[in-house]
């Protein structure tokens, strides 16, 4: 199987300097990386040769790392499954995720996620990774999820995750008139009592911003665009039915309406991010599943 690896040619500069350092301050890994890594037989080579960190390789010397991993410790199992692949490369993959589909697997949902279909996916590619997701997205939002594809890099985006480097935009449909027609609700978001899963505007939850813009207004329900500053769960959600207007479909929060959509109208429709190892701007755009357009049509929006 391929592993992913950086190289780092050693110049003057670099010459005579610790491989630990070397790794750290041009390479970027953090300890944490550089601990696991270290103790893999070709986890640290200078010249093709395993080193240890205290070593110092010369000028023309190469140094290679290896990021990819090399066993999985997640304990997910691989299992075949439709998955939307959208982006890849030996760091990121970006993928546009169907509507229903988990993301991580739990209670009730081992074996059908996005973790056990990209396990698989990275089996039938023959190339090497384990489950390393940045964000989440609810079970019923579809769109677009970038997912790492070694600590490494999901270590890189996690701290991009709540800066303006990390760019999430929603659609959402959402019930009545949302007004006014562009606005940023800031409300702390916390659990609420009594339910496993719920969420509710409480003084004492943790800090939540959500921008929002209204795109189109029906009869009775309003297209609008969601910015997050902040990633709490089910923040959008919880948001919109604060002011009243709860996504269309979301059967916690507003009412469940099979017929008009089988799941709350939320959709991750544009990503942007620096890429872990590059540093390259990167945007992406999903457009609304089959459902979600349907929806629209229906209410004329």
């Amino acid at each position: 199987m391929s592993a992913r690896r950086l190289e780092l040619p050693i110049t003057g500069a670099l010459a005579g300097i610790k491989v630990d350092t070397l790794l750290k301050r041009h390479l970027g890994l953090s300890g944490t990386v550089v601990r696991r890594i270290k103790w893999l037989e070709d986890g640290i080579l200078v010249d093709g040769a395993r080193v240890n960190t205290r070593f110092c390789p010369q000028e023309g010397q190469v140094l290679s790392v290896r990021l990819s991993d090399p066993e999985r410790r997640s304990g997910i199992l691989p299992e075949p499954g439709p998955l939307d692949v959208v982006y890849e490369d030996g760091d990121v993959v970006v993928l546009n995720k169907a509507p229903g589909v988990p993301v991580h697997p739990g209670p009730g949902h081992y074996s059908d996620t996005i973790g056990n279909y990209l396990l698989y996916y990275y089996d039938q590619e023959g190339t090497e990774g384990d489950f390393h997701p940045v964000h989440r997205l609810d079970r019923g939002t579809s769109g677009l999820l970038v997912v790492a594809r070694h600590p490494h890099a999901q270590e890189v985006l996690k701290e991009q995750l709540h800066t303006d480097g990390f760019h999430r935009e929603y659609l959402a449909v959402c019930e009545g008139i949302l007004e006014p027609p562009v606005g940023t609700i800031e409300e702390p978001l916390g659990p609420k009592p009594g339910s496993l899963v719920e969420q509710m505007v409480r003084p004492d939850g943790k800090f939540a911003r959500t921008h929002y813009e209204v795109l189109k207004a029906g009869e009775s329900c309003t297209l609008v665009r969601l910015v997050l500053d902040t990633g709490r769960t089910h923040q959008i959600r919880v948001h919109l039915a604060h002011l009243g207007h709860p996504l269309v479909g979301d059967f916690l929060y507003g009412k469940e309406e099979p017929e008009r959509i089988p799941r709350p109208a939320l959709h991750s429709h544009r990503l942007t991010f620096r890429h872990p190892i590059t540093g390259q701007e990167m945007t992406f755009t999903a457009p609304v599943p089959q459902d979600m357009k349907r929806l629209l049509d229906q209410e004329g929006l």
